[in-house]
C-alpha cells in the first residue's frame, strides 16, 4: 500500500465502529457494523448518493462493477493518470460512511466536527 492509499485507509478507519476486513483475499474493505463503506484494492470504491453524478464526470471514476454501480457505488482508479485531490476522496469516504452507517452513529458524527471533512 502506497502512502496515499495508507492515508485514505487511516481516515476511513477513524470513523466510529469502522474496522478493516479482507473478504476476498488481498482486497481490503472498511466496514461499519458489518456493512462495507470503502473498498480498497487497485483503487478506492465508495457509495455516493449525493455526489455520484459529479464524481462520474471526473477522469478515472466509473460505476463499480457487479451491479453495484446501480446503487451509487463508484470506483476511482488511483493507478492511472491524475488522482483526485485527497480532500475530495476524504469527502467521498465521509459521504459513503454516512450513507451506510446506522443513524445513531451518524447523529454522533453530526455533533462533532471531524478533521478533514466538510
Amino acid at each position: 500500500m502506497n502512502p496515499f492509499e495508507a492515508k485514505l485507509r487511516a481516515f476511513a478507519l477513524s470513523y466510529p465502529d469502522a474496522h478493516e476486513d479482507f473478504p476476498w483475499e488481498e482486497d481490503r474493505v472498511i466496514k461499519v457494523r458489518g456493512k462495507i463503506f470503502v473498498f480498497l484494492g487497485s483503487g478506492i470504491g465508495v457509495k455516493l448518493t449525493h455526489s455520484n453524478q459529479a464524481a462520474l464526470g471526473l477522469p478515472n471514476v466509473k460505476p463499480m462493477g457487479y451491479g453495484l454501480g446501480r446503487s451509487g457505488w463508484v470506483t476511482v482508479d488511483l493507478a492511472k493518470g491524475r488522482k483526485p485531490p485527497i480532500d475530495l476522496l476524504k469527502a467521498w469516504i465521509d459521504e459513503s460512511y454516512r450513507t451506510v452507517a446506522p443513524k445513531k452513529l451518524i447523529a454522533g458524527l453530526n455533533a462533532m466536527k471531524r478533521p478533514g471533512t466538510f
